[in-house]
């Protein structure tokens, strides 16, 4: 099947707005290619709260949160990823409501950098950033009247994790899984082979709603996740086709397989076929002139 992405969204920024029961969604002002209208910041609870990636260091949407928890406690805050628009604010929140850090853990790359290889994600990265405690996969936190499960969902960053709110078929996808767009899959922050593990993943739970890192809701998550697996396969499938038709680099196939995308995201672009590649090598579906690289000359197996 096909995916269809849905762009609309109203952001309605340093406002809380209610997406569930006992969800409210707060969305930071700082749109951009990556980020769509902004990263969304979730509240959870009714007396003790949670709060669910708490978003880039900003004043005006620590304020904003603060807002919305209304001088409620706040027992825990959830981190879901360490690039710069969602962890950040992490600590500076639990220095203000004296909740605990979660997340799977500090940054790190999926492998380590190759010989001469740079990170072109390197600034994107919150390096500073370490959870008071780290979740294992499948763990379940009680809170007030709440309970959060971590699903590790790695793919677009390596401790990348998804967070379930038992009881409601509610699962806050973060950046894995995004109404508005496909999730940015970058090595070495990044890897397309566990991209696809945890989409299958994904794909095996009974989830009712997903409530993403940027833009609105994915509302029939199950169908959603079949579209993008079938969207990266046909991905995977054009990049074999344009190494057979004789393309050779990567802004090759960028250029001729995103070429009605923003040329913005090009660079992006490359970093996925990059993902791409590493895998279908990997896979001895595609091969490479030397090692596997942004530089390199690729071939059909």
């Amino acid at each position: 099947m096909a995916i269809e992405f849905d762009t609309r969204f109203e952001p309605a920024h340093g406002e809380a707005v209610a997406v569930a029961p006992g969800v409210l969604r707060v969305t930071a002002d700082n749109p951009g290619p990556f980020t769509f209208h902004g990263t969304n910041s979730y509240v959870v609870g009714a007396d003790t709260l949670a709060v669910i990636d708490p978003g880039p260091e900003d004043e005006a949407h620590l304020q904003a949160l603060l807002a919305a928890i209304g001088g409620r406690p706040v027992s825990h805050v959830f981190v879901s990823h360490t690039h710069r628009d969602h962890s950040p604010l992490a600590r500076r929140l639990a220095g203000v409501t004296g909740a605990t850090v979660l997340a799977e853990g500090p940054h790190r790359p999926v492998r380590p950098l190759r010989i001469g290889e740079t990170n072109p994600l390197d600034a994107s990265a919150d390096t500073a950033f370490a959870p008071d405690r780290s979740l294992a996969d499948d763990e379940t936190v009680q809170g007030d009247g709440w309970a959060i499960r971590t699903v590790l969902t790695p793919g677009h960053a390596a401790n990348h994790a998804a967070f379930a709110l038992e009881g409601t078929g509610i699962l806050f996808s973060a950046d894995h899984v995004m109404a508005w767009s496909t999730s940015i899959v970058a090595p070495p922050d990044g890897a397309m082979a566990d991209y696809m593990a945890s989409l299958d993943r994904l794909a095996a739970r009974d989830d009712r709603l997903y409530l993403p890192g940027h833009g609105g809701p994915v509302e029939k998550p199950a169908a959603f996740v079949r579209g993008l697996r079938t969207h990266r396969r046909m991905r995977e499938a054009a990049i074999l086709e344009r190494l057979k038709a004789g393309d050779r680099t990567i802004p090759d196939i960028v250029r001729a397989i995103y070429a009605s995308t923003d040329p913005r995201l090009h660079g992006a672009a490359g970093l996925s076929v990059l993902a791409h590649l590493e895998d279908l090598v990997a896979r001895g579906l595609a091969g490479a002139d030397g090692e596997v690289s942004i530089d390199a000359a690729y071939r059909p197996a």
